[in-house]
């Protein structure tokens, strides 16, 4: 910081203050966002806490700096690190097909016409293998995409809803009954494949999948509120979430955000039978901060160890094959992620070249959002963490992401020691 305190770990405070303005001058203020949770991390340091809106607008509760989020697919970077983990024990390789572990699935087929008990089907150019659950590239897909009939079935069989009444195993038995949209490796689908990891690490573990996060990710991080349900002394904190058009689309209704999710009356006021490893936690900016803070530190945080510097430096490399960016691989109708200029990793997608991205940030920079227009970024080149939390779906509704890290990128007036 220099004499006139106009500056803190090599970033403006001036500038990191427009990012509290903005946000509510855009978003808070004229109702598009109920609440807004920004916090910027830079050198060991909380630069920037800023806490907006209400959790609950229906009952007038203002948005604390405890207040508890559904994180929906940021839950997908911790499952992934879970997985990773046994990996380190040598109890799983990245390229195991995933038929050792789910023998059901030994002869799925890929899609080539009809429709849901009447399809044809070929056989897949290669097996699916576990690195083709981290990265995407598993032929599997969400209902939601509404894309092919293969998307319909699941639909149909409410694979991958968070709300179902079935079970992991449920799932896992359903979808060896469906064929791939393509053949594993060949395409990039979003899809329940992080679910399915979800699966294999309580298969590998021995214990319950939310049991080994717990026992092994946050009670070591000391993540003291995240988990799949909100326990009922936690529920005063519990956010409401909020919605607007048609989910998926851009369609914004003149009425602004509608409720959608009643913290009073919500699901997650119990723990649920499915257990999605990739969208069902709950968590708060604190917790999450913790996570995104071991993983900028090579896989430690204040004496706890979850993975080596050299298996991060794996998950965050871009594993596409070919080391292509996303448009030339995907087949999705939907990511958390832009196209153009971005890569995917293990569990999160990576920043290749900035300048074709046209957002700020450094090459190999990795990140990942939720349904709820929640997001995360860590920038180990400029020893950087940016963390937004809201309850808004969907998260395609506004550019806040983008606008987010363009005001953050231009409050840093003194490069990271990778990029100078």
């Amino acid at each position: 910081m220099d004499m006139q305190g106009r500056e803190t770990q090599g970033m403006s405070r001036e500038r990191l203050g427009r990012i509290d303005r903005f946000i509510n001058e855009a978003y808070i203020a004229n109702g598009k966002l109920p609440c807004a949770l920004t916090q910027v991390w830079r050198r060991g340091e909380l630069v920037l806490n800023s806490v907006l809106g209400q959790a609950d607008r229906e009952r007038q509760v203002p948005l604390a700096e405890d207040s508890i989020f559904r994180i929906y697919s940021m839950t997908k970077p911790i499952t992934s690190v879970a997985i990773m983990m046994l990996l380190e024990e040598c109890k799983i390789a990245l390229d195991d097909p995933v038929s050792k572990y789910i023998p059901a699935w030994e002869n799925l087929g890929v899609f080539t016409g009809g429709f849901m008990e009447s399809f044809q089907t070929r056989a897949p150019a290669r097996p699916m293998q576990v690195i083709d659950l981290l990265r995407h590239t598993s032929g599997l897909t969400y209902g939601f995409q509404q894309n092919t009939n293969v998307d319909a079935a699941y639909r149909r069989l409410k694979l991958g809803d968070i709300a179902t009444d079935g079970t992991l195993d449920d799932m896992i038995e359903k979808l060896a009954t469906l064929p791939l949209e393509f053949s594993p490796g060949e395409a990039w689908n979003y899809s329940v494949s992080t679910d399915v990891l979800g699966y294999l690490v309580g298969k590998i573990s021995g214990i319950p999948f939310e049991t080994f996060l717990k026992e092994r990710i946050f009670d070591p991080l000391g993540m003291v509120d995240t988990a799949f349900h909100v326990p009922e002394d936690k529920v005063s904190r519990f956010c409401a979430c909020y919605a607007i058009g048609a989910l998926g689309s851009k369609v914004i209704s003149p009425r602004g955000p509608m409720l959608q999710d009643d913290p009073l009356a919500s699901t997650y006021l119990k723990p649920p039978s499915f257990v999605s490893g990739g969208g069902g936690l709950v968590s708060t900016a604190a917790d999450y901060m913790r996570f995104a803070r071991m993983l900028l530190q090579g896989g430690e945080l204040d004496g706890t160890r979850l993975l080596s510097p050299k298996t991060l430096a794996l998950m965050t490399a871009n594993h596409l094959p070919g080391g292509v960016d996303l448009p030339r691989m995907s087949r999705s109708m939907f990511s958390e992620a832009t196209y153009e200029g971005v890569g995917f990793g293990l569990g999160f997608a990576t920043t290749l070249t900035p300048a074709t991205t046209l957002i700020p940030g450094s090459a190999g920079d990795f990140f990942w959002g939720g349904a709820a227009s929640t997001f995360f970024w860590v920038d180990p080149e400029e020893d950087l963490i940016g963390l937004f939390l809201t309850q808004l779906l969907p998260s395609s509704a506004y550019p806040v992401r983008r606008q987010l890290r363009t005001m953050v990128y231009s409050a840093i007036t003194e490069p990271g020691a990778g990029a100078r």
